[in-house]
């Protein structure tokens, strides 16, 4: 094997760390300042008109417990490991999330936080940010399916029957993954998986569906208001059906971080445009969703990344 100098690792790493962060903010400017859909002037009239310093610091709090929620997770997980403080699970969800910003769908997140841990736990921490991850998913499905059930029993997008032969096609996908759990590829296989998740202690578990649905919560509440914000008057059930629909499907279409609040405004402005909504207020919306909850985290995670310490990796 070819061994490289210190000095040279510590310029590859410092020159990886910059491309990192630089890239970051590049493609965070490049998304909001050549966006031609965004109309900066209808927005600072509505800002103007509809300031106030309380809503706010209320929509701030809801990204801050967004992120501290799934911190919280990360925390709850890494215990199977070893224990960490919300400090420590801070600085790695933070940092991994900047190093993830151009993987997709995030996958980059699963070596930046690895990078805080032992060699010989890189596998334990992939598999536990798998579960971190996936349990949110799970959770973005479920809440998904009511509201779209919900939104297309006021609308009638699509027919029943469509919808049962989309049930029925679920359900025997759900089947047919249960028959061939034995099924292995190169030793995985379903049954091994749900073997791990079992060594998992229960209140683990629970504790993290608990976070989960705290965060979605935060989540889509935080959309909801910003639409209240902006003079959407629709019920409430309408709105939450439509936004839980948007998240669900956007999410389920293979991204970029850093392209995430224009998958998820190509979704919304449909579902929002058959409510009557204005496309420049979903954009808008999307965007700041996207500020507030992806572009705030990367900046303060960037900090971290720049000051991560490459003995970590071989403590």
């Amino acid at each position: 094997m070819i061994s490289i100098p210190h000095k040279t690792k510590q310029f590859l790493v410092l020159l990886i760390k910059i491309l990192i962060v630089g890239g970051a903010f590049w493609f965070i400017y490049n998304q909001l300042a050549n966006n031609d859909k965004l109309d900066w002037q209808k927005f600072i009239a509505l800002f103007r008109k509809n300031q106030s310093v309380s809503g706010i610091t209320f929509i701030l709090l809801l990204s801050v417990l967004n992120r501290y929620f799934e911190i919280l997770k990360w925390q709850n997980l890494a215990q199977h490991i070893h224990k960490i403080s919300v400090g420590e699970s801070t600085k790695q969800v933070l940092a991994a999330l900047t190093a993830g910003l151009f993987t997709p769908n995030g996958v980059g997140e699963y070596a930046g936080k690895a990078l805080f841990f032992k060699k010989s736990e890189a596998k334990k921490v992939v598999f536990l940010n798998l579960i971190c991850n996936g349990i949110q998913m799970v959770l973005t499905v479920i809440f998904g399916i009511f509201g779209l059930l919900y939104f297309n029993s006021l609308f009638n997008v699509i027919t029943p029957k469509t919808v049962l032969i989309l049930f029925g096609i679920l359900i025997a996908f759900i089947l047919f993954l249960f028959s061939i759990k034995k099924f292995a590829i190169k030793g995985y296989s379903i049954e091994k998986l749900i073997h791990k998740i079992n060594e998992i202690p229960k209140s683990i578990h629970q504790k993290n569906i608990l976070l989960g649905i705290c965060r979605y919560l935060v989540f889509s509440h935080q959309y909801y208001f910003l639409f209240l914000a902006f003079d959407v008057d629709l019920p409430y059930l309408t709105l939450i059906a439509t936004i839980a629909s948007v998240y669900f499907l956007a999410s389920s279409l293979p991204t970029f971080q850093f392209l995430d609040f224009a998958v998820k405004g190509g979704v919304a402005i449909y579902f929002f445009g058959i409510l009557g909504v204005n496309e420049w207020i979903v954009v808008f919306i999307s965007a700041l969703m996207w500020f507030l909850n992806v572009v705030l985290p990367v900046v303060i995670g960037s900090y971290y990344v720049l000051n991560f310490k490459t003995k970590t990796v071989i403590a």
